[in-house]
């Protein structure tokens, strides 16, 4: 399930992933991320990771790479809060290809990560 997260910085679209994450839910978030970019010029994108990643669908993964490529040039900072070990080091690996600052964050880290990201 896809949950908008509220009470972040009006610069700042997020969301919250638990359970089964698939394609039609994940679709949801384009329509946010472009009012996002068309309001303020740039993308501060903030997701917060309740589970594993055996539970994201191939759809996703390829909906995400479509949704960085969108605004490839507006993306400014992206913050993913985990827990999970193996998405921090995913996120380290593959932060090169991603178009704006991307950082990992612990799950206790919530209001550093909103800090960090709407700056």
């Amino acid at each position: 399930m896809i949950k908008f997260l509220k009470d972040l910085p009006a610069n700042v679209t997020g969301i919250e992933l638990t359970g089964e994450i698939t394609k039609a839910q994940y679709d949801e978030v384009f329509p946010e991320i472009d009012r996002l970019a068309k309001r303020e010029g740039e993308i501060n994108y903030l997701v917060k990771l309740n589970t594993p990643l055996k539970n994201i669908t191939a759809g996703v993964w390829w909906d995400d790479f479509k949704l960085a490529m969108r605004h490839f040039s507006k993306w400014h900072r992206m913050a993913i809060i985990t827990n999970d070990k193996v998405i921090d080091k995913l996120a380290d690996i593959f932060g090169f290809a991603f178009p704006g600052e991307a950082k990992t964050f612990g799950m206790a880290e919530y209001t550093e990560a909103v800090t960090w990201v709407s700056a």
